[in-house]
């Protein structure tokens, strides 16, 4: 048997914990430190193409500035050299260190059936409470989806991929309309699928597509294919989410719709006025929810 592989003569890596487009997630051993992280690779058949090069560079640019609770937080990059496939030939592959997060995305809970009403709004407040510190810090996700977002054992909330985040001062945040597929369809504003500069309001769009299926188990916007998703973002409003979840409250419609409106212009302007709407409607929610986990906390002895 093979040794196992170590980068940067520190992380020794592990079996896959998760793929990408453009990545595999794999479950390391800081053999400094001796505790687990998680480290990203890119592929070796992208390691020449500039786009992805410069998308995993700016991801661990980005990243490595913002240190929030609710963010995954970076803790090194690097270099690895591996076989090209020839005796003389060696490519160097890029890789990210990350905290190992533990716990499960969002989608994997929504497969499972395991998100209540109290607990997406808990979820969406901890998401919000990450883009507003990124925005802040003038970083756009442009990726917000549940399988973007781990919730660990004890219900705390994660952003993770940055990968084709971008500065919000930088001029390259237009994309084509090719490259807005880079996201996902089904969680991409309005301007993303026409092409425009993406923004902090974009990202406040994909987050109120992601608490629309926290509460009724579906995102907004389904179709037989991404092409007829994206037209459905730029020309049809979605159905109310109290029409798939009976006992949604109005207040919650209504904070969707400002989430999902189709003109950046008339959604909430940051994270920070979609939470304190997000609140006001949830407050019977949130404080059943707290008296129902006080009765459940077992005394001290």
């Amino acid at each position: 048997m093979s040794p196992p592989r170590v980068l940067g003569r520190r992380y020794e890596v592990g079996e896959v914990i998760g793929r990408g487009g453009m990545a595999d997630v794999h479950l390391g051993h800081d053999l400094r430190s001796g505790g687990r992280v998680a480290i990203k690779v890119l592929r070796t058949d992208l390691v020449e193409d500039p786009l992805f090069l410069a998308r995993f560079r700016r991801e661990a640019q980005l990243v490595a500035g913002l240190r929030h609770p609710a963010i995954v937080t970076l803790l090194d990059s690097g270099c690895d050299e591996v076989d090209g496939g020839s005796a003389d030939d060696t490519v160097r592959v890029p890789f990210i260190v990350m905290e190992y997060v533990p716990g499960w995305s969002v989608r994997d809970l929504l497969k499972r059936g395991e998100v209540t009403v109290e607990r997406s709004i808990r979820y969406q407040l901890g998401v919000l409470s990450a883009l507003e510190f990124s925005h802040r810090a003038g970083v756009v996700h442009r990726d917000i989806k549940p399988a973007n977002v781990m919730i660990t054992p004890d219900g705390a909330v994660k952003v993770v991929d940055f990968g084709i985040a971008r500065d919000s001062s930088d001029p390259a945040a237009t994309i084509t309309h090719l490259q807005a597929f880079m996201g996902t369809p089904g969680y991409l504003s309005p301007e993303q699928v026409r092409g425009e500069v993406a923004d902090a309001r974009s990202d406040l769009y994909s987050a109120g597509c992601l608490l629309y299926e926290l509460l009724t188990g579906r995102p907004p916007f389904v179709g037989d294919d991404p092409v007829s998703v994206a037209y459905q973002h730029v020309h049809e409003p979605p159905a109310r989410a109290s029409s798939h979840h009976l006992d949604l409250p109005p207040a919650l419609d209504a904070v969707l719709a400002t989430a999902l409106a189709k003109s950046r212009e008339d959604r909430f302007q940051d994270a920070r006025a979609f939470s304190q709407a997000l609140r006001s409607a949830a407050k019977s929610l949130i404080h059943r929810e707290d008296g129902a986990r006080a009765d459940r906390v077992p005394l001290p002895c």
